[in-house]
């Protein structure tokens, strides 16, 4: 079987010419062949702009059919994508362009107005996603490749533009596709190498666990596709099977995304745990609060009618016509999980990271074993770290085709991630049950997943409390619905010393949050902060047992 993916998205082109692609929601829809002829536009353009393959260019914008077509004539002219979240701040967006040297800058609008140009030393352009005008150049050979693009285009097909001129770049299973970053900030950046047989076995994968999505199947695409998830399964998968995407240009609140689903009646829906709870909370949770649902409920054998009754409210809440929901990038909240099984609710839990472009595991809804993760994906090896694998939680690591080339430019954090005999460390604890069920038990590493979709980093966040005034130590972690909390132990031996009681160190510390969410993207922010009386408790190596102090959402 040919490796390739580019092939995919090519031949997917062709086949499905006439057909609807891609749609900004409330906005413009896009076939498939519009979307070839914008690609072929960015092809020329990159050509006139001295754009060589494997050079760098980065993407950052909200999700729109625009980012897509960038996404994909990028890769299609054998250059290297370097998508970023539109959340991180002006000085990451900075940081990160320049750290992968990129030569062009894609832009949405309202990221635009932030960014310093000067600030980016590689590029020699920045274009807009929202119109691909030119927004800054510091070579006169993009002003011109703008200004004459159409006649170029005419001039490269002069009859028309149709299937047998949509040429991509021939990829090979080990050449670097994309980079994508886990972190915006200076000291913490990790640029993912995921070279094109990952995005190929993540396509296929999808196509082999998912055979209904088709040509013509739709989807809405909820999670931001500068992480991989959202990309993988929400745009890439669906673009190769001739699949219709409507990109969420607001917000994904409930409310938003209800009518969404309520419109468009997805017929697979991708997303993390925290936007599945808020439908439930906000759809279900008032039907089976009521007396008589509830005291039914209660029972050991509920009658099939009000299973029935809730599962279809359910169902409805969610478009009414979707195969399954698959969740990820969290855990799922237990008492909700085990309400959806109860329900016999088409719900499945997979589990993947960034590095694996993502998915390591999954299983069909019909076959998912409550609370686990799924069995290993094709092409992919799991194995525990563990004497027991089965009963002591060690930790998961993997390998196989989806697996990362590495980390762009850190050759240390690149040999630290991978064990002696070539398996990846994930950096997370689990055990394999005798079926091959992988459940997670813990994580080694610490990262959050915002409501949305983004990686939070809580030792980022950390490292600028722990420098404030009065503080000695400090823990960020997840209160639930999207929140985080800080929790301070303050340096009470010069709080006495300078005279500053509990109440005053309260209200200093508010005035920091305010101050220090100023610089924190939305989704990380801090909600509140909770003064410590005791020490955090500590592992022998002084490290803060984490574990602890997780609050249990509700």
């Amino acid at each position: 079987m040919e490796q390739s993916f580019l092939r995919i998205m090519e031949d997917s082109i062709r086949r499905n010419w006439e057909l609807a692609a891609l749609t900004d929601y409330k906005g413009t829809t896009f076939q498939y062949k519009e979307i070839a002829r914008k690609i072929a536009k960015l092809h020329i353009l990159f050509e006139a702009a001295g754009i060589e393959k494997g050079d760098k260019i980065a993407l950052v914008g909200k999700n729109s059919s625009n980012w897509a077509v960038v996404f994909i004539a990028t890769l299609g002219y054998g250059a290297v994508i370097v998508p970023i979240l539109h959340e991180f701040k002006p000085e990451s967006v900075h940081h990160i362009v320049n750290h992968c040297e990129a030569k062009l800058l894609f832009a949405g609008e309202a990221v635009w107005e932030n960014l310093n140009p000067s600030s980016m030393i590689h590029l020699g352009a920045i274009y807009s996603i929202d119109t691909f005008e030119l927004l800054h150049t510091t070579d006169e050979r993009n002003r011109q490749a703008i200004e004459n693009l159409n006649l170029k285009f005419g001039e490269k097909y002069p009859k028309s533009f149709g299937r047998e001129d949509v040429v991509f770049h021939h990829d090979e299973p080990d050449e670097l596709a994309l980079i994508s970053y886990t972190s915006g900030t200076t000291s913490a950046s990790k640029g993912v190498m995921l070279p094109y047989r990952t995005l190929w076995s993540n396509y296929m994968f999808a196509k082999e666990v998912l055979p209904d999505i088709t040509v013509g199947s739709n989807v809405v695409s909820l999670l931001p596709m500068a992480h991989m998830y959202g990309m993988a399964f929400e745009f890439l998968f669906e673009f190769g099977q001739g699949s219709h995407v409507f990109f969420l240009t607001r917000t994904p609140s409930p409310k938003v995304i209800f009518e969404a689903f309520q419109e468009i009646r997805p017929d697979i829906i991708i997303s993390v745990p925290l936007i599945i709870e808020k439908i439930y909370r906000k759809q279900i949770q008032p039907v089976i609060d009521r007396p008589a649902i509830k005291a039914l409920l209660k029972l050991p054998v509920i009658d099939a009618t009000i299973t029935d009754r809730i599962r279809s409210t359910l169902v409805d809440a969610f478009g009414g016509k979707f195969i399954e929901v698959i969740i990820g990038g969290a855990a799922f909240n237990r008492e909700t999980e085990d309400f959806f099984k109860r329900m016999k609710f088409p719900y499945t839990v997979g589990y993947g990271m960034t590095e694996c472009g993502p998915i390591i595991s999954y299983a069909p809804w019909s076959g998912h074993v409550l609370h686990s993760c799924g069995k290993v994906a094709p092409r992919m090896e799991i194995r525990i770290d563990s004497p027991s694998p089965s009963e002591i939680p060690g930790e998961i690591q993997v390998r196989g085709t989806n697996v990362m080339l590495g980390y762009y430019k850190n050759e240390a954090a690149t040999r630290e991630a991978f064990t002696e005999d070539g398996w990846m460390k994930t950096g997370d604890m689990g055990v394999l049950d005798p079926e091959g069920n992988l459940f997670i038990k813990g994580r080694c590493k610490t990262m959050i997943l915002g409501a949305s979709g983004q990686n939070i980093y809580p030792e980022e966040i950390e490292d600028m409390i722990n420098s404030w005034n009065l503080v000695s130590e400090s823990l960020v972690i997840d209160a639930g619905n999207g929140k985080l909390h800080a929790l301070i132990y303050p340096d009470f031996d010069v709080a006495d010393k300078t005279g500053v009681d509990l109440a005053q160190l309260g209200a200093l510390m508010e005035q920091n949050r305010v101050s220090l969410n100023a610089s924190l993207p939305a989704y990380s922010q801090i909600g509140k902060i909770k003064i410590m009386t005791e020490e955090f408790e500590k592992t022998p190596k002084r490290s803060i047992k984490r574990f602890l102090y997780q609050v249990t959402k509700e």
